[in-house]
């Protein structure tokens, strides 16, 4: 049933799927509603929501004639696989890093890829603030994100693991315009220009928009904040008052001024 829900999606999408793509694409399916009842991977269990909503989904990036082939790619925040894993099976030359900050899910993900003799795929158990601080940064080609955050708080996620001439490509919905709009601080001060939006329409209907952010300038070095702040605290337009003017060891330094507040807030809370 999911083999002929998901060959009716991808020909309705317009992809063509290898047998050995639709076959390693029936066993993902298998191995996570296997592991799924023994912890949360997804909601998405019914074989044509699957196809849809998780596969076709994050081979929207390949219709939205997005360049995958020989390149690093990261991708933040994967949860159960997606967009990543979908990715490598489709476009095999990739060479994939999948970061999430369950450990469970890593491990999940490690006995998936030994499963379809996926190669060249490294799966890390980290936060994306603070992996973005080690070695991985700016070490990517691409990253992309499938996560529900607003666009502002994915770039500061997904941005600096990203080398000057690479892109950030943040999965979206339908209206992401206002978000767009609310990120143009975080975009210009995380090192990146927005290259455009692909609007598309899965086979079910549902809106997909896909948001291309170039890499133009290398990331000042405070950001991404520490855990759990790009996502209470998002970068705001505010910032952009006198921006143009501003250098950007001030830019750090008003990120550096940023996490302090926070941090002596966490204190006095405790």
């Amino acid at each position: 049933m999911f083999l002929g829900d998901l060959s009716t999606a991808a020909e309705n999408f317009e992809l063509e799927l290898s047998t050995q793509q639709l076959n390693q694409f029936d066993r993902f399916f298998q191995l996570t509603l296997d592991r799924n009842q023994k912890m949360n991977l997804t909601a998405i269990v019914e074989p044509n929501d699957f196809a849809i909503k998780h596969i076709i989904d994050s081979l929207s990036l390949v219709r939205a004639d997005v360049n995958l082939e020989n390149k690093r790619v990261i991708d933040v925040g994967t949860g159960a696989g997606f967009p990543g894993i979908p990715l490598k099976i489709f476009c095999p030359s990739i060479r994939l890093t999948l970061l999430d900050s369950l450990n469970k899910r890593v491990e999940f993900l490690r006995s998936v890829i030994e499963e379809l003799g996926l190669e060249d795929v490294d799966c890390i158990h980290a936060r994306a603030e603070e992996a973005a601080h080690s070695d991985l940064r700016e070490s990517f080609d691409m990253a992309v994100a499938r996560g529900v955050s607003k666009v502002n708080v994915l770039t500061e996620y997904c941005l600096p693991f990203v080398s000057k001439g690479g892109s950030f490509i943040a999965f979206k919905g339908a209206n992401v315009e206002l978000e767009l709009v609310e990120a143009k601080a975080a975009i210009k001060i995380l090192g990146g220009k927005l290259h455009g939006t692909t609007e598309l329409t899965l086979p079910n209907g549902d809106a997909r928009s896909i948001v291309e952010i170039e890499k133009i300038a290398s990331t000042p070095i405070h950001f991404p904040r520490r855990p759990g702040i790009p996502e209470r605290k998002p970068l705001s337009n505010s910032l952009l008052t006198g921006e143009r003017r501003m250098p950007k060891h001030l830019l750090e330094q008003v990120s550096l001024a940023m996490d302090v507040v926070e941090f002596v807030k966490d204190i006095a809370e405790e």
